[in-house]
């Protein structure tokens, strides 16, 4: 997974072709540490699909709150310079609906909000 530092490295990011899922994350964060070892498999069932990206969300806080990120993990989805999905919220995600996710961000066109 790709990582991002700040607003602007995610624009760039979101400039570009394709549907880009980006992941806010922190070190100190128990839910994100609980989802990290199933993320490999899931980015490589997805790869060709979308690309995948990661934020501190405390070194991007104020982007974290300008998308509304207040619970981590949170996933934000882009193409074509706007945003298409979100899964944000501050639950434990398991592995079945992080993957639902991806496939109805996929499916829908940018219809999901989980």
């Amino acid at each position: 997974m790709n990582k991002i530092h700040s607003k602007e490295e995610m624009n760039k990011v979101i400039a570009q072709p394709g549907i880009h899922m980006f992941l806010f994350t922190a070190p100190w964060c128990g839910d994100c540490i609980y989802i990290k070892p199933f993320l490999p498999a899931l980015e490589k069932q997805f790869a060709g699909k979308m690309d995948f990206y990661e934020l501190d969300r405390d070194e991007c806080l104020g982007l974290a709150i300008e998308l509304g990120i207040m619970g981590i993990p949170s996933f934000v989805a882009y193409e074509n310079g706007r945003q298409i999905s979100s899964f944000i919220s501050s639950l434990r995600k398991t592995k079945e609906e992080i993957e639902h996710y991806f496939t109805e961000t996929l499916n829908e066109g940018g219809k999901t909000e989980c």
